[in-house]
């Protein structure tokens, strides 16, 4: 017979509580829980290698080879074009009449002492020879002559000096071609440097990420190795359950009795109203 429950009943109050391990699963759990300790009392076990490629050889002689380039900065800058003066025009055409025209001169001179001599022959031969038609003969050479090197100075003059324009103006266009190569070359090896220094820059910062990531992992070790121990109790199996109550008093020992014995009474008037 078990008798129903009293609100009134004073409840003893419960100091301790205390679980055990199922019978078939101590022995596993147990030996689990030593592997679990030995593991996590073990010290941090760092990688010691290469935390990243790095650089390769060819990359460091890339760097080195740009980084040992001289940068014609100074030379670097906007063209500016000259004027062409007389002094350019006689630089210029000096040479020229040097070495075009003065042949052409002594070419003319030559051919007028030849024909004075054939004049001067044939004057002898016809007995006249420093007579009027002599003098006439001599005079009419020295003017073709004259006019011949008038023709050929004019003429080689005005070459030398349009020569000497077209040689300015090719050289002032070589000399901004030039100076165009320099400021592309000088800001081709700027913009190599700057690529090839980000590139740089980019294996250092993975280096440096590494090293942060590979310094968290071991400071956070033991946090994870607090963790990894908590989860080794989790879900394990428990079957039975001491409680430890307050032993009770003398008031409430006696209120117990008196509450169990109305129950008793109310049960058996209960009872015997429904007989």
């Amino acid at each position: 017979m078990v008798l129903p429950y009293n609100p009134n009943e004073p409840v003893q109050p419960i100091l301790g509580k205390e679980s055990s391990l199922s019978n078939f699963a101590g022995d596993y759990v147990t030996d689990m829980l030593g592997k679990g300790q030995a593991l996590a009392e073990e010290g941090y076990q760092g990688y010691t290698g290469p935390l990243t490629a790095g650089q390769s050889e060819l990359q460091t002689q890339a760097f080195q080879g740009i980084g040992g380039l001289n940068i014609p900065t100074q030379n670097m800058g906007a063209f500016t074009p000259q004027t062409f003066t007389a002094q350019n025009a006689a630089n210029y055409m000096n040479p020229y009449l040097t070495a075009a025209l003065q042949p052409q001169i002594a070419d003319a001179r030559r051919q007028s002492d030849i024909d004075r001599l054939k004049n001067a022959t044939r004057m002898t031969q016809a007995g006249s020879f420093g007579g009027a038609r002599q003098a006439i003969l001599e005079a009419e050479n020295q003017r073709s002559l004259q006019s011949n090197l008038a023709g050929i100075v004019g003429t080689g003059y005005s070459n030398a000096y349009d020569n000497a324009m077209n040689q300015f103006n090719i050289e002032q266009d070589r000399a901004r071609g030039a100076q165009d190569d320099t400021n592309k070359y000088g800001l081709g090896a700027i913009q190599k440097l700057y690529n090839l220094g980000a590139e740089q820059r980019n294996i250092e910062s993975q280096g440096v990420a590494a090293d942060q990531a590979q310094f968290k992992e071991e400071r956070d070790y033991p946090y994870k190795q607090v963790q990894y121990m908590q989860s080794l109790l989790q879900g394990l199996p428990l079957e039975a359950q001491q409680y430890s109550y307050q032993e009770m008093s003398d008031l409430d020992e006696f209120t117990k009795n008196y509450g169990g014995i109305e129950s008793f009474f109310r049960y058996l008037n209960q009872g015997e109203g429904t007989a």
